[in-house]
């Protein structure tokens, strides 16, 4: 009988100690939960600050926190090299151009650019397809200045070995280096993955010493996943209002930025260097508390953007400060970073489309910044229809608490036309 009830008690002790292990081991569970759910989304958003290979290490368990973070590195070391032969261009003074066929002016950076962004992107992505502004054709007919263009692209490469290494080094020979540019000749399109890249946007404001871009984008099925601008010589402070004196004659001294966007992650700014990537910060527009304080950016050419209308616009809106005109998709990166509000390209011509690589990365950057883009007619910019917006027509960007204000205002004025 003795034994009977120490067995019972045995078996009652056995039975209470797995009950309360059990119960120890739900409350763990849930508080382990609870942490989980409020650590992880401040782990992606430190996960922005950090540099993309140490981000895709600590996040390869999720994938979500980590999409594009390969094709954002390499986009940023891709932009941030082909910089480097830019500037080596301009301080060389090797600024010859030749004609296309729009009559635009075309530098031999614009041809070395975008042989190394291709390169890069080769080295990494093989099976992507890529829509570039400029073809080798004109190259193939003039040795001269296929030497010259190949005499900067062999003599340009990052100082840092591991970021070299991650582009894929330097092209193997002149053949190469036109096979490289020629990749550029995707239809475009809404399946697969494309990039678009603009080597030098604003070609005139780049002969002048003002603002141009070095413009790299990737689309997924049509639609903006990863935009980059390298900005040569804009103020590397955010904070820098804008001026008309940034058209032209900048300096190297305080300038040089990278501007970068991932679709659902944000937007950051960073130092062009020539190395490494260097740190970045997050970057938002500028809240408009009244729109008559705004500040519109403008295209420098009359014959990219209507400047009577936008005057219309800006009257009818009560705002008084003045436009500030400059080149390139810097225009975007300006607005996105807070230096300006407004960014208006108002149409000149009715049969005109716009290029997809003159926009495509600065529409993400812009709305991942916390702004809204949109063409005169309030549809989004569609990259999806080929090498053109054919869809659209001009572009309206603000911050998105006043870009309905700012979108009536423009359809007002070209109503009356």
């Amino acid at each position: 009988m003795r034994a009977k009830e120490d067995k019972q008690a045995i078996t009652t002790s056995y039975t209470f100690t797995k009950f309360k292990f059990l119960l120890v081991s739900s409350l763990l569970v849930v508080i382990l939960a609870a942490f989980l759910s409020r650590a992880l989304p401040r782990l992606a958003s430190l996960s922005l600050h950090l540099h993309p290979s140490t981000r895709q290490q600590i996040f390869t368990s999720n994938p979500n926190m980590s999409a594009y973070a390969k094709e954002l590195e390499v986009a940023q070391l891709a932009v941030q090299r082909a910089a480097i032969l830019t500037k080596r261009v301009f301080h060389e003074k090797a600024k010859g151009t030749v004609s296309k066929d729009d009559k635009s002016p075309v530098t031999i950076g614009d041809f070395g650019a975008q042989a190394l962004i291709i390169s890069a992107l080769k080295a990494n992505f093989p099976d992507d397809q890529i829509v570039a502004e400029e073809e080798a054709a004109q190259l193939r007919q003039d040795p001269n200045l296929k030497q010259a263009i190949w005499d900067l692209v062999q003599g340009t490469q990052l100082s840092d070995p591991a970021a070299e290494s991650l582009l894929g080094g330097a092209i193997k020979d002149e053949e190469s280096m036109l096979t490289m540019i020629d990749y550029g000749n995707s239809k475009g399109g809404a399946k697969g993955r494309i990039w678009a890249i603009d080597p030098i946007d604003g070609t005139k404001g780049f002969l002048r010493g003002g603002q141009y871009a070095v413009c790299l984008a990737l689309m997924v099925d049509g639609d903006v996943k990863v935009g980059v601008l390298g900005c040569p010589n804009l103020p590397v402070d955010d904070a820098t209002p804008l001026t008309g004196s940034m058209a032209s004659g900048q300096t190297d001294e305080g300038s040089g930025v990278i501007v970068s966007g991932v679709l659902g992650q944000g937007a950051t700014s960073r130092p062009l260097t020539t190395g490494a990537l260097a740190g970045e910060k997050s970057i938002s527009m500028k809240t408009i508390t009244d729109i008559a304080g705004a500040t519109f950016c403008e295209s420098v050419e009359a014959g990219h953007s209507s400047h009577g209308d936008q005057a219309e616009i800006a009257k009818l809106l009560g705002i008084t400060n003045p436009s500030v005109r400059m080149d390139s998709q810097a225009k975007y990166a300006s607005i996105a970073r807070g230096a300006g509000e407004i960014y208006l390209r108002l149409p000149v011509s009715a049969t005109y489309q716009e290029k997809i690589w003159d926009h495509a990365a600065g529409d993400l950057i812009v709305r991942e910044a916390g702004g809204a883009v949109t063409d005169i007619h309030g549809n989004r910019l569609s990259f999806g229809v080929g090498r053109t917006l054919a869809n659209n027509k001009g572009v309206v960007a603000a911050p998105a608490a006043g870009h309905a204000q700012v979108l009536k205002a423009v359809q007002d004025v070209l109503s009356k036309k």
